[in-house]
């Protein structure tokens, strides 16, 4: 007979559920109250900043070494998951952290660690993450800004689009093209940014569908002079580094669609069995009562593919590529779906702005397009089943 400890591979560890516990109190008690007025107002929710910064649930990735908590891939993800069943644009605080610094955890001189992990353990500021263009967003390799080197130091000039936080966070790691006559996806390096850089600037807020309390905006840099102690890995390395950075990074964005998906299911589920129609509660019903089933299944299968990718994301597998891809294009389809029947279930009142599912619905669909639309996912699956 084997020992119940054989099996707790396949449940996660009480230290990640008593996490789990203590972000979801937080969630519930200083972020979800704001949550509608959030994206009602499509202002940042500086609630749930103040409350992650106070709990350590901020910048969870950042390692001790740096002042962060350390905590793993999974426990990362978890703490996005919680915050994300109450409100999405808050759990794209501690998401858009790891984006955004993850590169200098991966590569980065341990000058540069010390230098800008410490204030982002403390809480002092977000990091964003500057790699989309206009004309590059899929095709990342054909991005046109530019940084020539002048002395020791570097010359930015160009623009990046959609950039999570922009305006708020003070440190963004940024692509560019490093040498333009060198091999595609060879030439491209990666920077830090200060946003009291003189010469960068930021575009008008973007007005969007969803995630209305997560500013996304351009970045714009004219002739911006960048210190060459502040090149993140090697210079002609960043292509490389910002798609390693993705494969870590998608896994928290399936975490996201999780928690999305996840809030909504837990206000269905509340709703049907309090509504009566026909003399009995809708909940009885066994047409609602299969809606129901096919939600959480689907949700179940979305969280232990995110929660391998999360595992494997720790461990560096080789396979990470794979697992990452599937996990996020697999866990923001089901979340699209589960809030769209959600709001169904509601019926009128799930269309109206009374109850939070529209907003849920709308903001899951980002997850389906950022951070690779879920084509590029497929094409990254395919390749890892072809090579």
């Amino acid at each position: 007979m084997s020992t119940n400890s054989d099996f707790d591979l396949f449940r996660t560890s009480e230290d990640h559920e008593a996490l789990r516990g203590a972000v979801r109190a937080v969630a519930e008690d200083k972020i979800a109250p704001y949550a509608a007025a959030v994206d009602e107002e499509a202002r940042y929710p500086q609630e749930a900043h103040d409350a992650l910064v106070a709990s350590d649930f901020f910048a969870p990735h950042v390692p001790e070494e740096y002042d962060g908590v350390g905590a793993d891939a999974l426990a990362t993800c978890i703490v996005i998951e919680e915050v994300a069943r109450v409100d999405a644009s808050a759990s794209l605080i501690p998401a858009v952290n790891k984006l955004g610094s993850l590169p200098l955890i991966l590569d980065g001189s341990d000058a540069l660690k010390q230098r800008y992990l410490p204030p982002l353990a403390k809480g002092e500021t977000t990091f964003s993450y500057g790699l989309s263009e206009r004309e590059a967003g899929s095709d990342t390799a054909s991005m046109k800004c530019r940084a020539r080197q002048d002395g020791d130091d570097w010359v930015l000039s160009g623009q990046k689009s959609w950039i999570t936080n922009a305006g708020v966070s003070e440190y963004y790691t940024v692509l560019a093209v490093t040498d333009p006559d060198g091999p595609r996806g060879g030439n491209v390096t990666a920077f830090v940014v200060e946003r009291s850089d003189e010469g960068f600037t930021f575009g008008e807020k973007e007005r969007k569908l969803g995630i209305k309390g997560s500013p996304t905006r351009e970045l714009h840099f004219d002739n911006v002079r960048i210190p060459g102690d502040r090149v993140v890995g090697q210079v002609g390395d960043g292509l490389k580094l910002a798609l390693r950075t993705l494969d870590h990074t998608r896994v928290t964005i399936g975490a996201q669609a999780v928690g999305i998906a996840q809030g909504a299911l837990d206000q269905a589920i509340a709703y049907v069995k309090d509504r009566k129609q026909f003399g009995t509660r809708i909940a009885d019903f066994q047409g609602i009562q299969f809606m129901l089933a096919d939600m959480a299944m689907e949700l179940e299968a979305a969280r232990q593919m995110v929660y391998v990718a999360a595992a494997k994301s720790e461990r560096g597998d080789k396979d990470l590529a794979f697992f990452g891809a599937a996990a996020k294009c697999y866990a923001s389809d089901a979340a699209m779906k589960i809030t769209t029947d959600a709001v169904q279930l509601l019926g009128g009142a799930g269309y109206t702005r009374d109850f939070p599912l529209e907003r849920m619905m709308r903001d899951a669909k980002i997850t389906q397009i950022y951070e690779g639309t879920n084509q590029v996912q497929r094409i990254v699956m395919a390749r890892s089943l072809l090579k």
